[in-house]
């Protein structure tokens, strides 16, 4: 979905295509069909953004095969379907039935992450709209804070000066200017957009910024106009932003709201938990370590990283961080000029909710993710933003 901003520049809104379960093209491929099609015909639009999510073989496969690649092309262009973004946080296996601490393999400092990254550029400077020269790209910021040392930060730092320059080289030969943006997430080296501003500045280069979550955001209690603020000071770039809302307890000492937080204690996910303290923030790797015992004080809300389905808060007594979303939202792109125009809805975990809420069939999941997209762009146009064709 595309909106023009009072600016006169273009904003893009897409919804992440790793809530659908993929390793391969074929797979990829599927899901064009079997779910982000349906999504576009529900929202009653001739074209849909959607952010790809590659996994390793899927983007290898597009990489080293031309062909395959325009094949991918085409079937995006008969479905109505069209890419700005890519996902690449994840590297694979993100649909395995435990996923967990895996996702942040390989990190930057292994230099599997440099090649995939590097594949994954190449193959959206071939998948960009004719009329689009910026792609983005979101990936994982740095590394999972343990094991994380001096030499692998120095490793990490060097494979991202790397990336930058095999950016400008895929403009300067396909004349599309690819970005990259560290996405800060809870129990990582960066953390919060606070911990990006050191690395990011250190490494200096404009195709290298940030990708700011909205329910990483919220979960480590960060004020969006604080950190906006910080950024835009930094001259740290938005690359882009992911619209995504974390679930929040607000009086934890109840049993009645740990047991309906021990709801959505799953298995797959990794669920980091947060709670504000006059000392600062005190954590939990997982929602289940804080829900079973006195890992965290209750005396102040809870905050875990579930992403929430942005239109359907959970029930009382729990809650979302929408409203972060909102406020960050309006300072994004409500002022004169966007701080960003790369917007995607990610919530990966429809079938990781608690049963009840679960989508039973694709019909289902393609209506809760269309009523998503539906909610962004009416905050979109609420903010002077006016949708496109």
């Amino acid at each position: 979905m595309r909106f023009r901003h009072p600016d006169g520049s273009t904003v893009h809104l897409a919804y992440c295509t790793n809530v659908h379960p993929a390793e391969t093209l074929d797979g990829v491929l599927a899901q064009l069909r079997d779910h982000c099609e349906p999504v576009r015909r529900r929202l009653g639009r001739d074209r849909l953004g959607i952010g790809l999510w590659l996994a390793r073989d899927a983007a290898r496969a597009l990489d080293t095969d031309p062909s395959a690649l325009r094949g991918l092309r085409t079937e995006l262009d008969r479905r109505g379907l069209e890419v700005v973004t890519l996902n690449g946080f994840p590297y694979e296996g993100f649909g395995a039935e435990e996923v967990k601490y895996r996702v942040y393999k390989p990190d930057w400092a292994d230099p599997e992450r440099l090649d995939h990254t590097t594949a994954l550029a190449r193959v959206l400077a071939g998948l960009l709209p004719d009329d689009v020269r910026d792609g983005t790209i979101s990936t994982l910021p740095l590394a999972w804070r343990t094991a994380y040392d001096d030499e692998r930060a120095q490793t990490a730092r060097t494979a991202l000066r790397t990336l930058a320059e095999r950016l400008d080289a895929i403009e300067e030969l396909t004349g599309r200017s690819i970005r990259v943006g560290l996405e800060p997430e809870p129990g990582c080296v960066v953390e919060t957009t606070h911990d990006a501003i050191a690395p990011l500045t250190a490494i200096a280069h404009d195709r290298i910024g940030i990708c700011v979550d909205t329910c990483h955001l919220a979960t480590s209690f960060e004020d969006p106009h604080t950190a906006l603020d910080a950024l835009t000071e930094a001259r740290v770039p938005v690359v882009k932003s992911q619209l995504s809302a974390a679930l929040h307890a607000e009086h934890p000492h109840l049993p009645e709201v740990r047991e309906a937080l021990a709801a959505f204690a799953e298995p797959r996910f990794l669920h980091q938990t947060r709670t504000a303290t006059a000392a600062g923030l005190r954590a939990t790797d997982d929602l289940d370590e804080a829900v079973a015992g006195h890992a965290l004080p209750d005396g102040a809300p809870w905050r875990a990283h579930f992403h929430v389905p942005l239109h359907a808060a959970p029930a009382a007594p729990l809650t979302s961080t929408l409203p972060v979303l909102k406020t960050a939202l309006t300072r994004l792109v409500g002022g004169p000029v966007p701080l960003t125009r790369h917007l995607e809805v990610e919530t990966y975990t429809w079938q990781a909710l608690p049963p009840e809420l679960r989508p039973r069939s694709r019909s289902q999941l393609a209506e809760g993710i269309a009523a998503e997209l539906t909610l962004a762009r009416d905050l979109l146009t609420d903010l002077g933003l006016k949708e496109l064709p």
